[in-house]
């Protein structure tokens, strides 16, 4: 059983950025790839990115790629989402998610989630 909690959600200006921040409980939390997923109002969550259980591999969507970082210490059981550039499309509620083995694209491949933290991107 892995629990998530997303924080460092808020209200910034187009081309400003923010670091959102995932807490993770237990003591397997290297077992676990992790992503990160946006649900904007009216649509469907969808994958921003993910990090493999080590670190040394991460993935995107092409709509964050260059602007978005993920990064996680196992050790502090932590994974972060580095957000630079943002844009209003970027507006949505941020959840991170868990699932064994590699990084997956798919919202229902992942096994545990945070609540969300909501990001707001004004112009």
């Amino acid at each position: 059983q892995v629990q998530l909690v997303e924080s460092g959600g808020g209200l910034v200006q187009a081309g400003g950025s923010l670091r959102l921040s995932c807490a993770a409980s237990g003591r397997t939390f290297s077992r676990y790839a992790m992503g990160w997923f946006r649900q904007a109002p009216g649509k469907e969550r969808e994958f921003v990115g993910g990090i493999s259980k080590s670190g040394g591999s991460t993935n995107y969507a092409e709509s964050v790629k260059g602007r978005f970082t993920i990064s996680r210490d196992n050790a502090k059981n932590t994974v972060a989402l580095q957000m630079n550039s943002l844009k209003p499309e970027d507006t949505a509620v941020y959840y991170c998610a868990a699932t064994i083995g590699i990084i997956m694209l798919r919202d229902n491949q992942y096994d545990y989630w945070g609540q969300g933290t909501q990001v707001t991107v004004s112009s």
